[in-house]
C-alpha cells in the first residue's frame, strides 16, 4: 500500500529564479535570509539533506540521507495557484491577470449589481491595513470590502457579524463566475474576520479560496481516474476547485493541518497525501517578520519528527514551496524564487544533492512514476535517484 506524503511549506523558497529581475525580486531568498538574519537551525531537516542546498544557508549534516535540489517554476508569475499547480503538472503560458491600480469599473459594477450593494475599497492592500481603514465604515453601511494585492486575487473581507460566512463565500462565487475571460484571477478570497471596531479586528479561520479549474489533467485527476485517494489538507481543495479529490479536510492554519496530516497518516490509503501549510506565508512572511517565521519553521521542524515515526517502508516523503515571500525583504508581496526539494524514505541510506531541477511538474512526474502510472507532464522523474539512494 504505496503513499506519498506532499508537503508544501507554503512561500519557503530557496533563492532568486534567473528572471526574478522582471519581477523586481533579485536577491530575495526566503529560508536562506531567514537563516542569516535569525541564526535559524532546523535539525530534522537537515538530517535529510536540506544543508545540501547551499542557497537555504544551513549545513549539511554528515549522516544526512535523502534528495534535495532546488525547482525552477517555469510558468510565469509568482503565486500560490500557479506553483501548486505546476507541481501537479500545469504549466501556464502566461500569467495571471494582477490590477495594481484596482479592478476597472465593468468588474466591479457587475459585481455590485449581482451582489445588489455596493462596495468599498477596491484598491491594492495589504487585508490587515484595509479593514483597519474601511471596517468602521463597513459596519456602518453593510457594504463588503473588495481588494487586491500584487498576487492575482480578489478579496473579499466582511465582518461575520454584519455579512455571514455563508453568504461571503456566495459572493465569492458570484465574482468567480463574474472573473472569467481577461479578467480570470487565479483565486477570489473570502476574508472575514470580526472584532467590536478599529484596533480590535481580526480575521478569522474562515477564510476560502475559489479558484479557477485547471485547464488540463493535473496529477490529481491521473491519481483518482487510476482509484488510487487523493487527499487534500488546508488550502489543496480550494486551489485545485475540489477537482481530483476523493477526500478533503479544509483544515486552517500550520498546526491544525499538521494534526490533520498526522490523524491521516494514521489511516489505511494507497495514494497522496496532499498539504499544504500556509502559515509561513499568509502570516509571516507578508507581514515580513524573520522572527515569526523562523519560529514556525522550527515548529514544522519539530512536527517532522512525528511525521517520519509515521512513515511505512513503502511511503515517500516530498516537501517543497510554491513560491518565495521573503520576511527580510522590501514590500509586502511573494518573491520569484525557486522551490527546495527534499525526498525521503525509511531505506535511505545516504545523501544525495541533485543540483536545480527545470520544472516544479518533476513533482508531478516522479509522483506518477511511483504509482506507475503513464503520465510524465513533460517533466523529468527523479524516482530513479531516489531509488538509488536506499
Amino acid at each position: 500500500m504505496k503513499r506519498v506524503i506532499l508537503i508544501v511549506l507554503d512561500s519557503v523558497g530557496v533563492g532568486e529564479l534567473p528572471d526574478a529581475g522582471g519581477y523586481g525580486d533579485v536577491g530575495a531568498n526566503t529560508l536562506g535570509n531567514t537563516v542569516a538574519a535569525t541564526g535559524l537551525r532546523l535539525p530534522n531537516m537537515e538530517r535529510l539533506g536540506l544543508g545540501g542546498i547551499s542557497q537555504a544557508g544551513l549545513p549539511l549534516h554528515p549522516e544526512a540521507r535523502g534528495l534535495s535540489s532546488r525547482l525552477r517554476e517555469r510558468s510565469p508569475g509568482k503565486d500560490t495557484t500557479t506553483g501548486h499547480w505546476e507541481m501537479a503538472g500545469i504549466r501556464l503560458d502566461a500569467p495571471f491577470p494582477t490590477y495594481p491600480n484596482g479592478f476597472p469599473a465593468e468588474v466591479i459594477q457587475a459585481f455590485e449589481q449581482a451582489i445588489g450593494t455596493r462596495t468599498l475599497g477596491n484598491v491594492p492592500a495589504s487585508g490587515t491595513v484595509i479593514i483597519e481603514q474601511l471596517g468602521a465604515e463597513h459596519l456602518r453601511t453593510g457594504y463588503s470590502i473588495v481588494y487586491t494585492s500584487a498576487d492575482s486575487v480578489f478579496q473579499i473581507a466582511a465582518h461575520e457579524d454584519i455579512i455571514s460566512n455563508e453568504r461571503l463565500y456566495e459572493m465569492c462565487r458570484i465574482a468567480r463566475d463574474i472573473l472569467q475571460g481577461p479578467h480570470a484571477v487565479g483565486r477570489v478570497i473570502a476574508r472575514p474576520f470580526k472584532g467590536p471596531g478599529p484596533g480590535q479586528f481580526k480575521r478569522t479561520a474562515a477564510r476560502r479560496d475559489f479558484s479557477l479549474e485547471p485547464p488540463g489533467q493535473t496529477i490529481l485527476d491521473a491519481l483518482k481516474e487510476a482509484g488510487k485517494a487523493v487527499i487534500g489538507v488546508g488550502k489543496i481543495e480550494d486551489i485545485f476547485a475540489g477537482r481530483g479529490l476523493t477526500l478533503a479536510d479544509h483544515a486552517a492554519g500550520n498546526q491544525a493541518c499538521l494534526a490533520a496530516t498526522l490523524r491521516l497518516m494514521r489511516e489505511d490509503f494507497e495514494g497522496l497525501l496532499f498539504v499544504n501549510l500556509v502559515d509561513f506565508d499568509m502570516i509571516h512572511g507578508h507581514r515580513r517578520d524573520p522572527a515569526a517565521y523562523a519560529r514556525a519553521l522550527s515548529e514544522f521542524d519539530a512536527a517532522l519528527a512525528d511525521i517520519q515515526a509515521l512513515m511505512r517502508p513503502e511511503d515517500l516523503l516530498i516537501l517543497t514551496a510554491d513560491h518565495g515571500c521573503d520576511p527580510t525583504f522590501r514590500g509586502t508581496d511573494h518573491t520569484r524564487e525557486h522551490a527546495p526539494l527534499i525526498a525521503w524514505r525509511q531505506d535511505m541510506r545516504r545523501h544525495h544533492h541533485l543540483g536545480d531541477r527545470g520544472s516544479f511538474a518533476d513533482i508531478a512526474a516522479t509522483i506518477a512514476h511511483f504509482f506507475g502510472l503513464p503520465q510524465r507532464f513533460d517533466a523529468q522523474s527523479f524516482l530513479e535517484e531516489i531509488q538509488r539512494l536506499s
